[in-house]
């Protein structure tokens, strides 16, 4: 593709060659024969296995099967009741690293909900008392002002105000105790790692995998081991968050560090810098704009996560969501998944607004200090005032009670007014796409010998990224066959790929609309935002209301789930068509239709593959969620897994997921380089 046009020079796409058309040919000969050998094969493997009388058809040998479950839950059993490193034990290592995160939640956890006592147990006296709602809310709002301006303020305020009306206050404070530890461990742990990966190419290499798997191994499997080592309550919820938390961290520093350009640390060098300082003084400053984006990641994956960590004792508005999944009470379940919504919103606005803030200091000589921070002495003004007050005035110290709202009848009524007036259509949707989709593609996947299925991924990895990625498509599938699990990863895969199809015939059409009219684009942003920023357990409860359990139900959660980067992804490669192109289409005498279809959907096409990669990332980690609404897949044997505390069965089940994401990553990765290349754009 020509990247820009002089004076009545005509723009265009590439056109292929001969050679390139009979290689374009015979690729689709290629998977036309794949796919019609697949499908032989998915149909006609238990006619096989009746004939043959060969179970391993269908199914690797149970007496061949690796085991490995076994061998890791040995393992972790050793390590925390036998292993010793010296002078001290195993078990040693993880109470001290409990105390270490213990300690300082315990004392948020004072300072937000609970006030600081003296004695223990029944006997211990309150000293003093935490901090008033209204000091909360006022802080909110001082450190968004500090951040951006009074505007901000507003939101923030609001925000937390909504908690308190909305009877949420106190669970909310638990999980923003949670959120206020987690961070910054994940924040410090993710930018020295970054430091070290920026420093040391090696440890990049290194690490690079390890990140790739923290970031698709399902959070269930996380909490397995962690549940086993550091046992059920809020320090095994920390850990399980900052691991889950700290991968977009460190990924972030090294990049940002990476960018930093290099007349600045040249610039830093003339002036006499330590490599210490260099780094301290003249980097990290310099890309702290980004830095400050992977805290924002940091702090969302965070709040992502405190549903799943309340299965292991995190309490707080997770645990609330939770509580009411299994009561499956769609107004307490909404009500508690708005509040988290809405503490995102506060937290996200405010991280970002740090971003993007211009640090100005001023220091004028005899000045008073509270009018050179006013925000700062407004808040330890109200600080003093609440506590003081709060001794002989309840309702400033704690929300009345009395005076909170509930939406929760209301969000119920209307469910069953849904259910009661539309069950028969819901019911005829639910038929049709279980009928013409589900079952067809759930029959295709089930039916696909494991043997053949190890060679078509082979093929698959060879026709799209060479050798190297057939080797390691081979041997991630034969993992799942070897460890007994190819007719729930197959399972897994069928409900991946048909939400991933509905997602992106939906997405799709709406990021190209979105793309193309600025009005759109705001409507369809403000819904994709929302729907990003609920917790993934929200999803559940209006789908099982509807549909009841089963695969159906787990689809629609996981489209509406993995909805976001279709739609994104394809706006953005929308947008960013140069616009002399589509000029040049007009020109030429192409319709709309034609612009379309022929110019801006070829040049979107490496954005769209991108969309499918997130798109499939998010669609796996939500299945494994689905698991609680009936499905039988591998997000099931991780559920299972951590109900028993199961470290082995739990891990496997977890590496297997994160196989099948990996596959799907650098497949979709290749195909995207592949059309970068094909058009020009790299």
């Amino acid at each position: 593709m020509s990247g820009t046009a002089g004076q009545g020079e005509a723009v265009s796409l590439p056109m292929p060659t001969q050679a390139q058309d009979k290689a374009r040919k015979r690729g689709w000969l290629f998977w036309l024969l794949l796919f019609v050998t697949t499908w032989g094969f998915s149909q006609w493997s238990f006619a096989l296995y009746k004939a043959l009388d060969a179970r391993w058809i269908i199914r690797f040998p149970k007496q061949y099967e690796l085991q490995l479950d076994t061998v890791i839950s040995r393992l972790m059993s050793w390590l925390v009741e036998e292993a010793s490193f010296g002078w001290f034990t195993f078990q040693q290592f993880t109470r001290f690293l409990s105390a270490l995160v213990e300690a300082p939640y315990d004392w948020v956890r004072s300072l937000l909900i609970d006030g600081f006592s003296t004695g223990i147990g029944q006997q211990a006296v309150q000293q003093v008392p935490p901090l008033s709602w209204i000091a909360v809310i006022v802080m909110a709002m001082a450190i968004a002002a500090y951040a951006r301006n009074a505007r901000l303020a507003l939101l923030a305020g609001g925000c937390f105000l909504y908690l308190a009306l909305f009877g949420q206050w106190e669970s909310a404070m638990v999980t923003l105790a949670s959120v206020a530890i987690a961070v910054p461990i994940g924040v410090g742990g993710g930018l020295l790692l970054g430091i070290l990966s920026y420093r040391v190419p090696v440890a990049e290499r290194i690490l690079r995998p390890l990140l790739d798997l923290m970031q698709t191994v399902p959070v269930f499997a996380y909490l397995v081991p962690i549940l086993f080592l550091f046992g059920f309550g809020p320090v095994s919820a920390l850990v399980a968050t900052v691991i889950y938390a700290m991968p977009p961290m460190v990924r972030v520093s090294t990049v940002a560090l990476k960018s930093v350009p290099e007349d600045i640390i040249e610039a830093g060098r003339m002036m006499g810098c330590t490599q210490r300082q260099l780094l301290w003084k003249v980097c990290i400053p310099t890309a702290m704009p980004s830095l400050m984006v992977g805290v924002n990641q940091v702090i969302m994956l965070s709040l992502n996560m405190v549903i799943i960590a309340s299965m292991i004792g995190a309490g707080g508005l997770g645990y609330d969501v939770l509580t009411a999944l299994r009561r499956l009470d769609i107004g307490g379940g909404i009500e508690a998944g708005l509040a988290i919504v809405v503490m995102a919103i506060a937290l996200d606005r405010v991280s970002q607004a740090f971003a993007t803030r211009n640090v100005r200091q001023r220091f004028i000589k005899g000045v008073p200090y509270h009018q050179r921070h006013p925000l700062l002495s407004t808040v330890l003004l109200v600080l003093l005032l609440t506590t003081v007050l709060g001794q002989f005035l309840p309702f400033v110290q704690s929300y009345p009670d009395d005076y909170t709202l509930s939406t929760s009848r209301y969000w119920a009524a209307g469910m069953e007014w849904i259910n009661v007036n539309f069950f028969d259509q819901l019911e005829a949707v639910k038929t049709v796409l279980l009928t013409v989709l589900l079952l067809p593609v759930k029959r295709f996947f089930g039916g696909i010998p494991w043997a053949w299925g190890i060679i078509a991924m082979g093929l698959i990895g060879w026709r799209i990224g060479g050798w190297r990625l057939a080797l390691m498509c081979t041997l991630m599938t034969f993992f799942l066959a070897w460890n007994g699990l190819w007719a729930k990863s197959m399972v897994t895969v069928y409900l991946c790929a048909v939400s991933v199809l509905l997602a992106s015939v939906i997405g799709i059409p709406l990021g190209v609309w979105a793309g193309q009219s600025a009005r759109a684009n705001s409507i369809i942003g403000t819904v994709i935002d929302t729907l990003q920023t609920l917790p993934s357990f929200v999803y559940l409860i209006p789908v099982v209301m509807l549909f009841r359990v089963g695969d159906f139900s787990a689809m629609i959660a996981v489209v509406l789930y993995a909805l976001a980067p279709a739609v994104r992804y394809a706006a953005h490669g929308i947008r960013s068509i140069d616009t002399e192109m589509i000029e040049a289409g007009k020109v030429s005498g192409c319709t709309s239709r034609q612009l379309l279809w022929r110019i801006k959907f070829p040049l979107a096409t490496p954005s769209l593959l991108l969309g499918l990669n997130q798109t499939i990332m998010l669609a796996l980690s939500m299945l494994v969620i689905t698991a609680l609404v009936g499905t039988r897949d591998l997000g099931q044997e991780v559920y299972i897994a951590l109900t028993k505390a199961n470290t082995g069965q739990g891990i496997i089940a977890g590496l297997s997921v994160a196989f099948i994401a990996i596959m799907a990553d650098r497949i979709v990765a290749a195909l995207a380089r592949r059309s970068q290349q094909r058009l020009g754009l790299e």
